[in-house]
């Protein structure tokens, strides 16, 4: 059985599957991999049988690093990236480019360098392009990103004190609606709610089968219920904590653990 290798790889953390040769490498490796852009840097996370109907692969893996490959690696992060930002910062400034350099990824086999940048609008970058390939003898390539691309590009800390999601676990970053906050009944307060992109938390997206799986125990809105005061009205629920709060017949409002109050069916 051929065995397919899942490895991160790249300054945007891309995830995907590698063919694996004899030997490979264990999970938790660093590894030298090609992908369609060229050899590269990459982190093997796991190694699994492949699937039968698993056909189409990210790339191969080619090695896990070698010491060589370790020096070679920390010279482009260190120095060479670097440079090449210091460099595209006074071209952006000397052709008057209204666009902000948010990263570089210089490709660990030298095939291309990838310059990330942010921009209002479409913006005429040829001369730049230009001026880049004849400093650096290279494939250069301008990708504009969004705010939550800049957010995973740069890898900062997110408002509950832990690296950002969208660094470390997520794959792809799928559209957010405002609905989420409301079904989750998170404070609609915009500065509360969102990350540190600006835009809405990740957060709300991946938990969302969570909440609907434990909305579930509880009873909706409006609902009679049973509960150790006497019967009443559901006026409101925390679907987290599981309590409910009820409208009892003297008038006044209480609250309960969802497991200790009974639905009464419908006459």
């Amino acid at each position: 059985m051929a065995m397919v290798a899942i490895i991160r790889f790249g300054t945007m953390d891309k995830t995907g599957r590698f063919s694996v040769p004899d030997g490979g490498a264990p999970a938790g490796s660093e590894v030298i991999v090609r992908t369609a852009r060229g050899v590269e840097w990459g982190y093997l996370m796991l190694v699994r049988e492949q699937k039968p109907d698993e056909k189409a692969l990210d790339g191969e893996l080619l090695r896990k690093a070698t010491p060589g490959d370790y020096d070679k690696h920390r010279d482009i992060v260190q120095r060479r990236e670097a440079e090449e930002s210091r460099f595209c910062k006074g071209l952006m400034a000397t052709h008057k480019l209204p666009m902000k350099l948010v990263g570089v990824e210089h490709l660990f086999g030298g095939s291309k360098i990838i310059f990330y940048f942010l921009a209002d609008g479409r913006v005429d970058f040829r001369q730049l392009v230009k001026d880049l390939a004849k400093e650096y003898r290279t494939r250069i390539e301008m990708r504009q990103i969004g705010v939550r691309d800049e957010a995973r590009l740069m890898g900062q800390i997110g408002p509950c004190g832990r690296e950002l999601c969208c660094r470390t676990f997520l794959i792809a970053l799928k559209p957010i609606p405002m609905k989420l906050a409301k079904d989750q009944k998170s404070t609609l307060d915009p500065a509360k709610i969102s990350g540190t992109c600006g835009r809405l938390k990740c957060c709300l997206k991946f938990e969302e089968e969570l909440y609907k799986e434990m909305k579930k125990h509880l009873p909706r809105r409006g609902a009679t219920v049973v509960t150790s005061g006497g019967k009443g009205i559901v006026v409101d629920y925390a679907v987290i904590s599981q309590i409910v709060e009820v409208a009892l017949a003297d008038g006044t409002r209480q609250k309960f653990p969802a497991s200790e109050i009974k639905v009464q069916a419908d006459e």
